[in-house]
């Protein structure tokens, strides 16, 4: 596939998040909640968690942003169902290391998260991408629960 179609193929997936968003909503039986926002840009995010366990059960997004930032909270939230707390927190870390262009283990299904990729060329954007994963990187690892 040509980069051209790639990167079109990418921007549909993200505007398919963005138009239709998964797991938006408030978990009204959530164990953890953390707001954040960008203050550079205005985007904001609260995120709701279910971790029973030590595994996040179910998690939900609300809030205000790009496409970027709503579609990248979409995508953590599908992609952190069902996994070990450890485990959402190393996806974010690997997140990360995409969005500064980084190498990753290619062995790791990445899912719909990889029509992210291309915001690492664009810099001022990466705070938008990265917003929902710091988010839940913070929520996840503070003592302070719902």
């Amino acid at each position: 596939m040509s980069s051209n179609n790639l990167d079109n193929l990418y921007r549909r997936v993200i505007m398919d998040h963005y138009k239709n968003p998964r797991n938006r909503g408030i978990l009204e039986d959530g164990s953890h909640t953390i707001n954040m926002n960008n203050p550079t840009c205005g985007d904001r995010i609260q995120l709701t968690f279910k971790v029973e366990d030590g595994v996040v059960i179910d998690a939900r997004f609300e809030g205000e942003g790009c496409s970027i930032s709503m579609s990248s909270a979409s995508m953590m939230t599908q992609a952190i169902k069902g996994k070990k707390v450890e485990e959402a927190i190393k996806l974010s870390k690997i997140f990360s290391d995409i969005m500064q262009g980084n190498e990753y283990d290619d062995d790791i299904d990445l899912g719909d998260i990889e029509a992210l990729q291309g915001v690492a060329k664009f810099p001022a954007r990466i705070k938008c991408a990265t917003l929902a994963w710091k988010a839940m990187e913070k929520g996840l690892t503070e003592e302070e629960q719902k």
